[in-house]
């Protein structure tokens, strides 16, 4: 009943309104996220100063690195379950579903005994010493020992969307968002605690929704469910190449972040790390929108293609391309006309040097809008779709090769050159990310005659 409930969703709603009961949920869950996140910078930058907001900057990417195989874990197993499901394999898709959970667990207990290690030297290593880095190591260790039950969060919030409860993935985001909000509210502000205890209150409230996440798994409400499990090869190749394009996202992405860093903490200080991570919070605002809608229509979009329903698939991403672009006009607008707006919302008592440094990056950050959605809706479409070595060239080139190559070619400019460093690798990313399309459509045209008969 369960997987007829989701094949019905998937298979036979309309495309427009299967689009808006996919994308609306997924875009409000991610917003969620991102206000969240948007809030623990306030609260860091605000409650406990500029020297604190500079040290979580500074150790977000290695927080992110953490997640980064749990991520590829997820999303990986993800495509295989939704086509399976779609091609009723659903012994296949129960068994995926078994697996990856297990895998994430241990994983994280890996990756964050790893971290935890090892903090000491990595934040060194990014040039910080002194108070900067003391702050920026107690932050990244909390999530580290917590990673055994954190990083599974986000693996959860797929599995249900692909079961169908897309309203429960994101009223559970909402609880996350709101959980950790309050919790850093009453560690900070109440308690006045220090910068670990922000760790721990987005911890806290992510351990509490990964646990509420199992009981539809748990109790048989969902189409899938725990089962013995079993491994093997094919299983974990396909997991990677599935979930490579996310992994190098996060991966490369946080490598470039460092690299960033590094070269900020040497031009221009905390001042430029504070700025930096300004870009990042309007980044964190903006891209989770994004990858919220499309994300959410994967499952929807790897049923159809597992189904053959290959004029389907077009309709849905049409709309998707569509939506990517007005969000990202509109984010790009706010940030162009309302810069120093921003910069107060983290930084209160910003100095006039600090606020015209980031007024200035981020009106140049802006144009990074322009074009970054549809690279953005492209890579989600081809991993959607199991294809992974295009969605994974897309990923590489817009987290790492592009803004590493711009690093040396805008070095003249100085800090003006990093500010530019992103709209300039999302023109690129677009530019790949027409030739990898128009590469596809010939092949999509040829089986919508199969389709239609």
């Amino acid at each position: 009943m369960n997987a007829k409930r989701s094949r019905d969703l998937f298979l036979n709603t309309p495309p427009g309104r299967l689009f808006f009961m996919a994308s609306i949920p997924g875009a409000v869950s991610m917003l969620a996220s991102a206000l969240y996140q948007t809030i623990d910078g306030v609260f860091v930058g605000r409650i406990l100063g500029s020297t604190a907001f500079a040290a979580l900057n500074l150790a977000m990417p290695f927080v992110i690195i953490n997640f980064a195989l749990a991520d590829l874990i997820g999303v990986g197993s993800s495509v295989p379950i939704s086509i399976g499901l779609g091609q009723k394999k659903t012994d296949e898709a129960n068994n995926y579903f078994t697996c990856a959970c297990l895998m994430i667990v241990i994983a994280g207990a890996l990756s964050g005994a790893l971290l935890y290690g090892a903090a000491r030297p990595l934040i060194r290593l990014m040039g910080a010493e002194g108070e900067f880095a003391r702050l920026a190591v107690q932050y990244l260790r909390v999530y580290a020992l917590c990673s055994p039950v954190t990083t599974i969060i986000f693996a959860m919030d797929n599995f249900l969307r692909i079961c169908g409860f897309i309203r429960g993935s994101m009223l559970l985001n909402i609880l996350m968002s709101v959980l950790s909000a309050g919790l850093e509210f009453l560690f900070l502000a109440v308690f006045g605690w220090g910068i670990w205890a922000a760790a721990l209150a987005t911890c806290t409230g992510m351990m509490i929704c990964a646990l509420t996440a199992l009981l539809p798994f748990l109790s048989g409400r969902a189409a899938l469910r725990f089962v013995r499990p079993r491994f093997s090869g094919r299983m974990f190749r396909q997991i990677a190449a599935c979930g490579s394009p996310n992994f190098l996202n996060n991966i490369a992405g946080r490598l470039t972040s460092l690299l960033l860093n590094a070269i900020l903490v040497r031009l221009g200080g905390e001042d430029a790390v504070s700025v930096y991570g300004i870009l990042m919070f309007a980044e964190g605002f903006i891209q989770p929108l994004l990858y919220g809608m499309c994300d959410s229509l994967q499952p929807a979009v790897g049923y159809n293609w597992g189904a053959g329903k290959f004029s389907r698939v077009r309709a849905i991403e049409r709309r998707c391309f569509s939506a990517s672009a007005l969000i990202s006009a509109a984010a790009s607008a706010v940030i162009f006309f309302f810069p120093e707006g921003i910069t107060r919302l983290f930084m209160a008592g910003a100095t006039a040097r600090f606020t015209a440094m980031a007024s200035g990056a981020l009106r140049l950050f802006a144009f990074t809008y322009v074009t970054r959605w549809f690279s953005f809706a492209t890579q989600s479409y081809m991993l959607a779709i199991e294809k992974p070595l295009p969605a994974s060239a897309v990923s590489l080139c817009t987290t790492f090769l592009f803004p590493v190559a711009l690093i040396g070619l805008l070095w003249p400019l100085g800090l003006t050159g990093i500010w530019l460093n992103f709209a300039g690798t999302a023109l690129l990313s677009a530019v790949l990310s027409a030739v990898i399309l128009l590469r596809l459509k010939s092949q999509l045209s040829r089986a919508d005659v199969t389709d239609e008969a």
